[in-house]
């Protein structure tokens, strides 16, 4: 009814977690579908007494904490042989980690330091990686991607309470302006 394009729910590690994915959007739609579906999710969960959580680690303990992944594409990543197109937005991520580790969390990666520990399935909030079908890399490139040689990035890194507006800001920036 609200025209958010909701692709997924699911349950999680972390007992009572669950998930849900927005999109496929393009550009600044991400944001918007995502501040306004946090703000229903909010105001059902009031109504039923249940408390809703968007802090990546919001409990202590030896499980998984919470993400916002960034599934990320450009024409040229969905086209034949994108693969290229993939691996070159990857070298580019990979010179500007700190930048974008301080932009996919509201504290510049303080709250972020609590789940990427570098296990369950996270990569150290101090090092960056890439790889295939690797839940435990700062990105990952699908199985799926991989053998058919195009389609699409994972970035694993911002955190579950990120502004996506930032999120979206500083993957353009490093991937298509090459800034």
């Amino acid at each position: 009814y609200t025209g958010i394009r909701i692709s997924g729910t699911n349950a999680e590690v972390m007992p009572a977690q669950w998930e849900y994915q927005v999109g496929p959007t393009e550009g600044i739609d991400m944001g918007d579908d995502l501040w306004v579906s946090r703000y229903l999710l909010e105001r059902v969960a009031e109504d039923f007494g249940v408390v809703v959580s968007f802090d990546p680690k919001p409990m202590a303990g030896d499980w998984n904490g919470a993400g916002a992944h960034t599934n990320f594409s450009t024409d040229a990543m969905r086209e034949e042989g994108g693969i290229k197109a993939i691996e070159a937005a990857i070298d580019q991520l990979s010179k500007h980690h700190i930048r974008h580790i301080k932009a996919y969390d509201p504290r510049e990666g303080k709250d972020n330091e609590r789940r990427l520990t570098g296990a369950h399935e996270t990569s150290s909030i101090h090092d960056f990686s890439a790889g295939v079908a690797n839940r435990g890399c700062s990105i990952r490139i699908p199985r799926e991607v991989a053998e058919q040689g195009y389609g699409y990035l994972e970035d694993r890194r911002p955190s579950s309470n990120c502004d996506p507006y930032s999120v979206t800001r500083v993957i353009v920036q490093t991937v298509c302006l090459n800034e």
